[in-house]
């Protein structure tokens, strides 16, 4: 604009000092971004891939970036995948793959893929429909139609996705079905997060003030010159051009606006960003936050949210692996309704920090089991169990001298089934030292025709032409029928099983893929997707129901008894997912050779789809249901994780329709997941419970002193867990969010109703001592959220000390998260460390990560991401409490500085005829704000201490004491503002008053009017400083002494640097007289008095604690 004719302010080469001075620093900045990611992507698109060419008949090296949707890929072990690729084959005579998630979602335990349809490039000749690209990392739908019209579908365990890498399989191809960024991790590849801060919103509104204040300014001048004109004939100070009033003040109103434009704080953006950017480095940098047991410290991904977290009013957390370990430790279990509690467990985990293998058996279950391994189990002389086994008539030939009878016969096959689920019923992939993965071979390569395994002296099974000496025995007839039963059938995913119901093998059997020694003892290592997992295979393993190998469709295992490995055909497997809240596979039993369905899962789901078991239920199994109940209850009030184990036997029928109904749900591509869903739940119904877990999972430390500073804060916190009512209680007493004062309000299923009662929205009756806490359910949270309860539910909850949500799913906490948030505008932080907390992490104001043991998708979703929930404590008591003081009070103070300068040209205009003249020279103005007074407040927003660290750690009450509308709020920012015009009235009528009736020109005239508002400035922010510092000190003294030698060499040097005017001698002239300092200290001292007493008077008594510091 200055460039225009009529509104010629400044010279044109001037005004385009301060543009190229940020372009240009912008620019650079943005240079190194582009040129660091350029060679980075260049890297990466130039990786070679080995891709078949039709023409050659061949796979040749190409580079990434020539990866098409299509192209037959060949990937090596270790080797990166480029683009999301549809397994066709694996080296690995099972269909196989193993890869390592890590860098999509931080997971180094690997993950099996399997290949749907195995296919080469020569013999490709199908059509493949699959769901459009999406971001969506744990789904996969579509289908593979061959020639024969027959369809396949194709789901998430035969996609591997880009950016993950090929472990322990030799070679794999496959078809890319996305490449580029249409694939997953790509488009979950959104840069870094932007969230905009309370502070910042501010902010953009009172900049809209400034900008009314700016307008009004420039209106009052344009009318004001506009007068001058029409009362003066002969004004001394006119424009060049006669032209009339009214065009003369257009003209003025654009040039105020060219020369009162810094009061619109530009820079004051450029200003957040950096100081932000110093705030993050000193807090990453801070040792206090650092983990040295996991070698990890915080990690701020989120850059411009900083000062939120000292203004944090509502806390959400999750339980497992937030507030606990999440390294679970097998405790106790329940088996048939007989407890087993594992006392020398309770009194390991007292004493000590014992691993998930570390499991001590209990006496009395260890006996029973040895019952199984007696010399005269199956012998000769002993009786079979009789047909009140769980699997009628043809039952097992597990024989037990020391259990009698029908009931004992029962008891001793629940225990077999129990802990046979616990090691078949999971994902855990098997190694050990020698060899990194445990596999099962088929017969084939096993290279034996007939294998067999001893479950006793005098007793063969065999897999193959049954031949028993005792022709009698009615187990050659049972494993007839079963080998017969069994012709055909074939399962959905998984190949066919063929017509050998039992596989068996010696512990050399060569069909275990393993280099290391195979003894019984040997040093298995698990790798388990969940902690969970972990703790119950270890659990199973020390009872000698061991996992020691797995492939697609089977798993090896050993059982007490046993002298040699059974091998299970795994038919089907339906995953753990948060909305069936359990994780089943079926499975060919190995000594009976039924169908099983085994399923592990949240008690209140299993004990629900247990109570009409398939078989006859009589008051013996209710007794059983009640039993484990109530252990199940002990468990949860003494905090530890629950989980409940059943089973049901299918028929061959109802399992070949039930997988007709699974192979349409699998191959559809609309409504896939409801309709996997559908076919689940017809599964899983009607099971026989067979007893219980319960897990401990010990608390982090200094989890309850956390919670009580964060309480002392004023932070309302709220736990917000999956585990069931009692344990949720438990836990939150132990880390002190209940006190022994507090008084529980319970919200179950059963109360939902109240939510709409009279009571409700009425205050709750003062508490004696201590305050209220609402512990209420996933059921009736449900009915909570509905519009026309979550009012009163939202009444109740502000009137409890802390709300504990148990039984809630990821949707619930994430709906909770919004409610509170958007109907008390209030500021939310979320803190979890799985996946099922990533909704609620997202929805927060401030989404906290924890880097645990279930991966880093809570992280990477995060907009800080901590090792510790104690970390907690000092990044939001110390470090937010700085970062908000910090900010808050460097943005009013770029209001106060810009507002008090430009006030000073403002006020100049009502002696020059609001001509739009200014009484200094151009470079001084330019370089007032963008130089001399620049640096000082970056100093100021990264290393001003309102209150000592270890004083906001002591006393946490300090951090709510000045609430956010006290530091930076309207009254605040006006007051601010009132000041500025104060200071900028002193620093111009008095240098005015100085020197009225002189001959003084005006270049000298402006002179001490600007460096008495330089003094003013730089000693308005020590007096707003609470620590000042040798660096603190020496930028307010550099800035002071800078613009002092600039001004004098410009006066000595400079001619005609700024025209109409010349500057020439003018300072030097005015410094050599005794008038200056005079007018420059009365003029500092008389604009900085009021706000002097007025901070004195906002602190007239501090402590000793809270008395500034300089360091």
């Amino acid at each position: 604009m200055n460039q225009l004719f009529f509104s010629y302010a400044f010279q044109k080469e001037i005004t385009m000092v301060p543009l190229l001075v940020v372009l240009i620093a912008i620019a650079f900045k943005d240079a190194l971004e582009d040129y660091r990611r350029y060679l980075f992507d260049k890297t990466v698109n130039h990786s070679l891939v080995r891709i078949y060419c039709s023409k050659q008949k061949a796979y040749i090296d190409q580079h990434w970036q020539d990866v098409r949707v299509g192209d037959f890929i060949r990937l090596s072990c270790n080797e990166i995948i480029p683009a999301d690729v549809l397994l066709l084959y694996s080296s690995d005579p099972r269909g196989i793959c193993y890869i390592e998630t890590a860098n999509l979602d931080g997971e180094t335990n690997l993950k099996q893929r399997r290949v749907g349809s195995e296919l080469t490039p020569e013999s490709f000749y199908c059509r493949i429909e699959c769901e459009n690209p999406n971001n969506d990392l744990g789904r996969f739908r579509g289908y593979m139609e061959h020639s024969s019209k027959v369809r396949v579908g194709l789901h998430n365990d035969n996609l591997l996705l880009r950016s993950c890498t090929v472990r322990n399989t030799q070679t794999v191809v496959g078809l890319v079905v996305y490449a580029g960024h249409e694939t997953k991790a790509m488009k979950n590849n959104s840069g870094p997060r932007y969230k905009q801060s309370r502070l910042e919103k501010r902010l953009n509104r009172d900049v809209l003030w400034c900008v009314i204040l700016l307008f009004s300014m420039c209106l009052t001048a344009a009318i004001g010159h506009g007068l001058w004109l029409q009362r003066w004939t002969d004004p001394i100070y006119s424009v060049a051009e006669q032209v009339s009033p009214t065009l003369a003040g257009f003209y003025v109103f654009w040039t105020m606006i060219i020369v009162l434009q810094v009061l619109i704080p530009i820079s004051l953006y450029v200003s957040i960003e950096i100081v932000k950017l110093g705030q993050i480095y000193f807090i990453q940098n801070d040792l206090a936050l650092y983990s040295e047991q996991l070698d990890s410290g915080i990690q701020c991904r989120a850059l411009n949210i900083t000062e939120d977290l000292g203004q944090i009013q509502y806390l959400f957390s999750d339980k497992t692996g937030t507030l606990t370990e999440n390294k679970m430790v097998f405790q106790c279990c329940t088996i048939h309704g007989v407890q087993y509690p594992h006392t020398q467990n309770g009194v390991l985990f007292l004493l000590s920090n014992p691993q998930a293998k570390e499991v001590i058996p209990d006496p009395e279950l260890l006996k029973k089991m040895s019952c199984l391994q007696a010399t005269s189990l199956c012998g000769a002389e002993a009786s079979c169990l009789q047909a009140t086994s769980l699997y009628g008539a043809e039952a097992s030939c597990l024989q037990a001298t020391s259990l009698c009878g029908a009931e004992a016969s029962l008891e001793l096959n629940s225990i077999v089934d129990f802990f046979l689920a616990l090691a078949v019923c999971n994902s855990v992939v098997v190694s050990s030292s020698g060899r990194p993965c445990h596999t099962v071979a088929t017969p084939s390569q096993a290279g034996a025709s007939r294998e067999s395994t001893q479950l006793g002296p005098g007793t063969d099974l065999v897999r193959s032409n049954v031949a028993l000496e005792n022709p009698r025995d009615p187990t050659a007839d049972v494993l007839t029928d079963m080998g017969n039963r069994e012709e055909g059938l074939g399962a959905v995913g998984a190949p066919n099983v063929g017509t050998e119901p039992l596989r068996v093998s010696s512990l050399e059997d060569p069909a275990f893929c393993h280099s290391g020694p195979t003894a019984a003892n040997e040093q298995l290592i698990y790798e388990a997707e969940s902690p969970d997992e972990l703790a119950l295979v270890h659990a199973a393993r020390a009872y000698n129901c061991t996992l020691r190998g797995r492939s697609g469709d089977e798993l090896a295992v050993e059982l007490p008894g046993a002298t040699s490995r059974l091998h299970v055909s795994l038919l089907h497997v339906l995953p753990f997912d948060c909305t069936r809240r359990r994780m089943s596979v079926v499975v060919r039993h190995p000594l009976t050779g039924r169908l099983v369905l085994y399923t592990k899962g949240a008690d209140s789901v299993i004990m629900e789809l247990s109570e009409h078991p398939d078989v006859p239920a009589g008051e013996g199994y209710v007794n059983i249901r009640e039993q484990t109940q109530n252990h199940l209850d002990v468990y949860a009030r003494d905090g530890l994780r629950t989980l409940c184990i059943a089973q049901r036997v299918l028929e061959e029928d109802d399992y070949r329709a039930w997988q007709k109904g699974q192979l349409l749900a699998e191959t559809s591509i609309e409504n896939r997941e409801e309709l996997l869903l559908e076919s689940a739940q017809r599964l899983e119904t009607n099971l026989t419970l067979l007893g219980a877990t319960g897990i401990v999972d010990r608390l982090q430390e200094e989890v309850p002193e956390t919670i009580e500073a964060l309480q002392r804060a004023g932070i309302k916190v709220w736990v917000l867990t999956g585990d069931k009512q009692e344990t949720a209680v438990n836990i939150a007493c132990a880390c002190k969010l209940l006190g022994p004062d507090d008084q529980i309000l319970i919200a179950n299923c059963g109360m939902a109703r109240l939510l709409n009662a009279d009571w409700l929205s009425s205050p709750l009756p003062a508490a004696a001592v201590g305050g209220f806490v609402l512990v209420i359910d996933g059921r009736t949270l449900e009915w909570a959220l509905q519009d026309e309860l979550k009012g009163g539910f939202l009444e109740l909850s502000r009137q409890c000390k802390a709300v504990l949500c148990c039984r809630s799913t990821p949707l619930q906490k994430s709906q909770v998260v919004q409610l509170v948030r958007s109907q008390l505008s209030v500021m939310t932080l979320a803190i979890g460390d799985g996946a099922n907390d990533v909704s609620m992490i997202q929805v927060a104001d401030v989404g906290i990560g924890i880097s645990g043991q279930e991966g880093m998708q809570a992280v990477m979703s995060s907009d800080f991401a901590i090792s510790r929930f104690k970390h907690l404590r000092k990044l939001l008591l110390v470090h937010g409490h700085w970062c908000y003081s910090r900010l808050a009070n460097m943005i009013l103070y770029f209001f106060y500085k810009n507002v008090m300068y430009v006030n000073l040209l403002f006020w100049y205009q009502f002696i020059s005829g609001f001509s739009g003249s200014v009484m200094t020279n151009s470079w001084i103005l330019i370089l007032f704000n963008l130089l001399f007074t620049s640096v000082p407040p970056l100093v100021y927003g990264v290393l001003d201490r309102h209150t000592p660290a270890d004083t906001l750690m002591e006393r946490p009450e300090l951090y709510s004491s000045r609430p956010s509308t006290k530091v930076y709020g309207s009254s605040t920012f006006w007051l601010t503002i009132m000041d500025a015009f104060y200071q900028s009235l002193v620093c111009f009528f008095i240098p005015y008053m100085a020197y009225a009736g002189s001959d003084v020109g005006v270049l000298a005239f402006g002179s001490p009017v600007n460096a008495s508002a330089l003094l003013i400035i730089l000693l308005h922010q020590i007096i707003e400083s609470h620590t000042l510092m040798w660096m603190h000190i020496a930028v307010l003294v550099g800035s002071g002494v800078l613009y002092f030698v600039f001004t004098l060499l410009f006066s000595v040097w400079c001619v005609t640097c700024s025209p109409p005017t010349n500057p020439l001698g003018v300072e030097t002239l005015t410094i050599s007289q005794p008038l200056f300092y005079l007018v420059c200290a009365l003029t500092t001292v008389t604009a900085l008095l009021p706000r002097y007493h007025a901070l004195s008077a906002e602190n007239p008594g501090l402590e000793p604690d809270d008395q500034l510091v300089g360091s």
